[in-house]
C-alpha cells in the first residue's frame, strides 16, 4: 500500500479563508449568501415546481448512513393500545393522542455538517483551537448555521447521466474538468456563489440494492464523489462556492489516490474555505426533472435545527424551480 501523504503538507500553501469575516466567525462561506443572493435564487423559480430532498428516517429495513452511526430507534409513547391497556387515560371530554420518540444521530440522515464537525492538524476552522468540541461544540457549532440558513440560487451537476450510468461506480472520483464539462453539456453556467448540488445516483442504488452495495464487508469507506486537486480547491475559493450538496454519505470520493487519505476535501474545502457540506440528499427526482424539462437551476433552502454544540443536523432541504 502507497504511504499516506498527510494533509498538512498536501494542502500547504492553498487558500484558506480564515479570518475573512473576523476573529469570531462560525459560518464561513455561508456568509456569501446574503439577500442578494437569496434574490437570485429566486429569480431562478419558473416553474412552481417543488422538491423536497430529505430522505425518510427510521424505515424498518434501514436508513442510509455512515457505518460508525447506528440506526435510528422510533418508539412509540402513547397509542390506542396505552389506552386499551388503561396506562392513560384520555383526556377530560374523551380526546386522546400517540406520541412518540426518535433515538438517532442527528447526522445519521439527509443533513448538514458544522464548520467543527472536521478537521486535521490542529486548529478548526477559522483557526478555533479543537479543544472547544469537548463536551460539545462550543465554536463552529451547527447552531449559527441553522440561524443563517442555507438560501441561495442552487445548480444541478448530474455527474450519472454525464458518465452515460445510473450511478457513478465506488471509488469513481469526479474532478473539476468533469464538473466544468457536465454544467456545459446541460446548458448551463455555475456562476459566483452557486450552491453546488451533486447528483451521483448512488443514494438511489441504496434504495435498490440496501447497505451491502454501500457498504461491501471487509470494504473500505469509498464512495464516488467530488475528486480532489489544487485546481479544484482554488477554483472553489475563487467562486466563493459556499455549499456542496450530494446524494451519497460525504459528498467527496472515498478514498482519495493522491494522497491516501480519507476526506481531504472536508479538510480543503470545510475545514479551510468554511464551506457547508449537505450529504445524503435525495436527488433523483430533481435529477430526473432537469433532465426532461432542460433547467437546472432553482431556489434552494436548507434549514437544519437549531441545536446546541451540535456537530451537525438533520434537515429536510427544499428546491423550487
Amino acid at each position: 500500500m502507497a504511504e499516506v501523504k498527510n494533509f498538512t503538507d498536501v494542502l500547504k500553501g492553498l487558500p484558506k479563508n480564515w479570518g475573512r469575516w473576523g476573529a469570531d466567525d462560525e459560518i464561513g462561506s455561508l456568509n456569501f449568501l446574503t439577500s442578494a443572493e437569496v434574490l437570485r435564487g429566486v429569480k431562478a423559480v419558473q416553474q412552481g415546481k417543488v422538491f423536497m430532498l430529505g430522505v425518510p428516517v427510521a424505515r424498518p429495513e434501514g436508513d442510509p448512513l455512515h457505518p460508525i452511526r447506528a440506526q435510528p430507534i422510533h418508539t412509540m409513547t402513547a397509542d390506542e393500545g396505552f389506552y386499551i391497556s388503561g396506562r392513560i387515560k384520555p383526556f377530560p371530554g374523551g380526546l386522546k393522542y400517540s406520541d412518540d420518540v426518535v433515538t438517532m444521530f442527528p447526522q445519521g440522515t439527509t443533513q448538514y455538517d458544522a464548520l467543527g464537525h472536521a478537521w486535521y492538524g490542529e486548529k478548526l476552522y477559522n483557526g478555533y483551537d479543537p479543544k472547544t468540541t469537548i463536551g460539545g461544540l462550543q465554536k463552529c457549532s451547527i447552531k449559527p448555521i441553522a440561524e443563517h440558513g442555507v438560501i441561495g440560487r442552487g445548480i444541478l451537476i448530474d455527474a450519472a447521466r454525464y458518465r452515460g450510468k445510473e450511478h457513478l461506480d465506488r471509488d469513481e472520483g469526479f474532478s473539476l474538468d468533469d464538473l466544468l464539462g457536465a454544467a456545459k453539456k446541460q446548458g448551463v453556467t455555475i456562476e459566483k456563489h452557486d450552491i453546488i448540488v451533486l447528483h451521483t445516483g448512488w443514494l438511489d442504488r441504496f434504495y435498490k440494492e440496501g447497505q451491502k452495495a454501500l457498504f461491501p464487508e471487509g470494504e473500505p469507506f469509498d464512495e464516488p464523489g467530488l475528486q480532489y486537486s489544487k485546481e479544484l480547491v482554488e477554483w472553489w475559493h475563487k467562486m466563493e462556492i459556499p455549499s456542496i450538496t450530494a446524494d451519497t454519505i460525504g459528498c467527496e470520493q472515498g478514498l482519495n489516490k493522491e494522497t491516501g487519505g480519507l476526506g481531504i476535501l472536508h479538510s480543503a474545502l470545510l475545514c479551510n474555505l468554511g464551506v457547508i457540506f449537505n450529504e445524503i440528499v435525495w436527488l433523483k427526482d430533481l435529477a430526473a426533472d432537469c433532465a426532461k424539462d432542460g433547467q437546472y437551476t432553482f431556489l434552494f433552502a436548507g434549514a437544519p435545527l437549531k441545536l446546541v454544540y451540535g456537530c451537525g443536523s438533520a434537515v429536510n432541504p427544499i428546491a423550487i424551480k
